[in-house]
């Protein structure tokens, strides 16, 4: 009797462990699905990009470059302020006081967050300069520009599992909007 409790109480102990282990895994996974994703996306778009302005091998290259290096700042930054949104969704709950320090630094974190986007842009948009002409990087713009209303359309659809919040919200009811990325 005594050996049956004790084994009872491993499994309980253990049964959280490996619950958490499995989803821990999981999670890597779908992390690691999610950036082989992002990847295959991005490619498909400098592809695109490449065909459309005419681009050069040496043009193509510094351009994949220069996305890289800039995609990762945007990316870090953007989920700062996710979070921070996030954050001050929270402090927001009807019927519930929000804390008014909290509130103006969430607002600040906001602020300054938009203004590094800024920077970002201006940034990228000056090592562009170097190897594009003036219309590349124009139409450049504007099918990223494209490209990311489309992204932000098929969140707020909640087209594929896991994306955005899983709400769906939106469009819904709605034929789907047909632009070229």
């Amino acid at each position: 009797m005594k050996k049956l409790f004790i084994l009872s109480l491993a499994v309980v102990a253990l049964v959280p462990a490996l619950a958490a282990q499995r989803d821990s895994v999981r999670q890597r996974s779908d992390t690691g699905n999610a950036e082989q994703l992002r990847a295959q996306i991005e490619q498909r778009f400098t592809e695109r990009v490449r065909d459309e302005l005419k681009l050069s091998a040496d043009q193509t290259t510094k351009l994949r470059a220069s996305q890289e290096k800039f995609g990762t700042r945007r990316r870090a930054l953007m989920r700062q302020q996710m979070e921070r949104r996030r954050a001050l969704e929270d402090q927001m709950q009807p019927g519930v006081a929000a804390n008014a320090d909290s509130v103006n630094k969430l607002m600040d974190g906001i602020r300054t967050g938009q203004a590094e986007m800024l920077r970002i842009g201006q940034e990228e948009d000056r090592e562009m300069s170097g190897y594009l002409t003036p219309v590349q990087r124009a139409r450049f713009q504007r099918m990223r520009e494209r490209f990311l209303t489309r992204v932000g359309e098929m969140r707020r659809e909640g087209v594929g599992r896991g994306m955005g919040r899983g709400r769906g919200e939106g469009m819904r009811g709605r034929a789907p909007r047909r632009r070229g990325i």
